[in-house]
């Protein structure tokens, strides 16, 4: 299969993270969306080392858990891959050729801009649109990633019962999520610059739109895990204990200002250094918005903060703000774990694309 992959009727957006696995159903009725179902299921320790999965059967065994847990009607997924592990290249190629004449040209000419040997690579393509330059040409988003990163994402799938329709990229996965929230900017948001912050449990990843298209993306290793691993350190808990009081609260009284606000000043240094590297490799020197996304986004006063020290209007992405949920949906659930769910929000909806 390749990249981006043919959509079947139905898919689930599967998000393969550090720590978990996500699933989300969703469906549309009269062009509104509806969540019909959605599951997080925590990942065995080590079952992925960086972004590439190292334990195909513990990351099966969450996926089989998700899909009991939420009830899911559909055996077909989309995945991504990560953007570290894919390379991507604009081309303009002849508006006039088919598909087939397009796979094969790039075939002919990948060797041009893939660093790999091409067996062992899967390459796919998107045409994006008209060249505004030359209207006899299309351009073409040609993306290319390690046959490994694909196919273990694919034995996972099968062997936890789910077949992969469709593998994606999570940045790309992650904009058609925020084509949903982009209203609460304003009037005119494709005219915008809006930076999606993404922490997730150990990985950050820094994605800059201008004028409604990915201009910029950055990955570096810190995530929420920093704060699990210190409550557990602090207060002598298991890994597992400290994450549960973490999000359910009941720890002593000294943790908002001994733990909790420290972290989030380390998350506050995360992404100035972060939008530091975008400014000095860029022509911007500022953003308009901030949009905080992964679990770490649900931290209370955490958005505020960064408003507030960064001054810069700051939002904490939810996909769902404007979707029906089916009974079987827990609302305040979804609301807490939405602006986790951006990726597979985002795979859910290549279903509709």
């Amino acid at each position: 299969m390749g990249l981006f992959g043919k959509k079947a009727t139905v898919m689930l957006g599967l998000d393969i993270s550090s720590t978990s696995v996500k699933l989300l159903e969703l469906s549309r009725r009269d062009g509104e969306f509806c969540v019909e179902s959605y599951a997080v299921e925590p990942l065995p320790p080590h079952a992925i080392v960086e972004k590439n999965i190292s334990d195909v059967e513990g990351v099966a065994g969450a996926v089989k858990r998700a899909i009991v847990k939420s009830k899911a009607g559909s055996k077909f997924a989309a995945v991504a891959v990560a953007g570290s592990a894919v390379i991507t290249k604009t081309i303009e190629m002849d508006a006039a050729l088919s598909d087939d004449e397009m796979e094969s040209q790039i075939t002919l000419e990948a060797d041009q801009y893939i660093p790999y040997p091409l067996d062992e690579v899967a390459i796919d393509f998107e045409v994006l649109g008209l060249s505004e330059r030359n209207p006899d040409q299309v351009e073409v988003l040609l993306a290319a990633c390690r046959k490994e990163n694909v196919e273990m994402r694919e034995a996972a799938l099968d062997l936890g019962g789910l077949k992969p329709a469709v593998v994606d990229i999570e940045a790309h996965a992650t904009k058609r999520s925020f084509d949903l929230i982009k209203t609460q900017l304003g009037e005119n948001p494709d005219d915008l610059i809006v930076a999606i912050v993404d922490i997730g449990a150990t990985m950050s990843t820094l994605s800059v739109l201008a004028e409604d298209k990915a201009i910029y993306t950055r990955e570096q290793m810190f995530g929420g895990q920093q704060l699990t691993e210190e409550i557990q350190r602090r207060y002598g808990l298991s890994f597992e204990e400290a994450g549960l009081a973490k999000k359910q609260g009941g720890l002593p009284e000294d943790y908002a200002e001994s733990v909790l606000q420290p972290f989030k000043e380390a998350v506050l240094q995360q992404v100035t250094r972060s939008l530091q590297f975008f400014y000095s490799s860029s022509q911007y020197d500022d953003v308009d918005y901030i949009a905080l996304a992964g679990g770490t986004a649900s931290i209370d006063g955490l958005a505020e903060m960064l408003e507030t020290k960064l001054g810069t209007p700051t939002i904490v992405a939810n996909p769902f703000m404007h979707m029906s949920l089916a009974a079987r949906v827990d609302a305040s659930a979804l609301a807490n774990d939405a602006p986790a769910l951006m990726i597979a929000c985002g795979l859910a909806l290549r279903s509709f694309a």
